[in-house]
């Protein structure tokens, strides 16, 4: 397996979020290395284009290996802030462009290559000829692994992987957003070979008081004791036992969240359970 089971999103590490130290993000990083998550998920705006450069002083002086640990990231997003001469929030996918977003984020994690290089949101002027041949540079000279997209339909992702390889889509998938599954989208990635990623994999069930996260309490309660397993757990566990073999990003730097994270891999939720808990959140059968 090329990437850890469930992937550590690192956006809320730094001034979006938790404004982590250097010490604390390095121990952060051994935590999820001990617990088996050696994937880091990064965007080069994330912090207004400062945490990839946070996380990279951190990895410095952290003592792990660059060949233990998988680094993403992504680029394409043109956001409006101080750290960038904008003038509205927009999606730039010229090969220049990629090339150059690439050395800033290798420069700033501290790294000679990506794993894995993801275009962030999908541009209605992207040129996927354009995209394919700033991809195939990159990989030749060796500073990124694979390449892949995130938030791309089927279509979009049919346009560009026609002229280079696609390895992943990264995509809003949970329990409580499921749309993937029924448009074509998951379908389409197992197919073709290519790995989902998923981004919010807890969805709205503890941001949100509804009708349906009621519902989705509800059906967690008679199951909790089933799998000796947290709400959050079973959340990942119902995203896990999906054909497509999705990999959840999880956003979280509480250390026991991360921990109890993990052991939802070893959940294994039986048929009917994973309908209950669809049902639950749907707020009808199936069809």
């Amino acid at each position: 397996m090329k990437y850890s089971r469930l992937i550590a999103g690192t956006m809320t590490w730094g001034s979006w979020g938790k404004q982590l130290s250097k010490s604390e993000m390095s121990d952060l990083m051994h935590h999820c290395i001990s617990n088996g998550i050696t994937t880091f998920d990064h965007a080069d705006i994330y912090g207004a284009y400062t945490t990839e450069a946070d996380f990279g002083e951190a990895f410095k002086d952290s003592g792990i290996n660059r060949e233990d640990i998988q680094l993403i990231s992504k680029c394409g997003i043109q956001y409006l802030c101080e750290n960038r001469n904008n003038k509205v929030k927009h999606y730039d996918y010229s090969k220049d462009y990629i090339i150059w977003s690439v050395d800033e984020s290798l420069k700033n994690l501290n790294t000679e290559y990506l794993d894995l290089l993801l275009l962030h949101r999908p541009s209605p002027l992207m040129i996927a000829e354009e995209i394919a041949d700033a991809v195939n540079v990159l990989k030749k000279d060796g500073k990124i692994k694979e390449f892949g997209v995130s938030n791309f339909t089927p279509s979009q992702m049919e346009m560009v992987g026609l002229r280079v390889d696609i390895d992943v889509n990264q995509i809003e998938f949970s329990l409580t957003q499921h749309t993937a599954m029924h448009d074509g989208t998951l379908d389409y990635m197992k197919t073709c070979g290519i790995k989902p990623m998923a981004w919010s994999p807890l969805g709205s069930v503890f941001r949100e008081d509804s009708e349906q996260t009621r519902r989705v309490h509800k059906q967690f309660g008679e199951l909790m004791d089933k799998y000796n397993a947290t709400e959050d757990q079973l959340l990942l566990a119902w995203i896990l036992k999906h054909p497509a073999g999705i990999h959840p990003v999880v956003g979280t730097t509480n250390k026991q969240r991360l921990t109890n994270a993990i052991a939802a891999s070893k959940i294994d939720l039986e048929l009917e359970d994973w309908f209950l808990i669809l049902v639950a959140a749907q707020g009808h059968k199936v069809p």
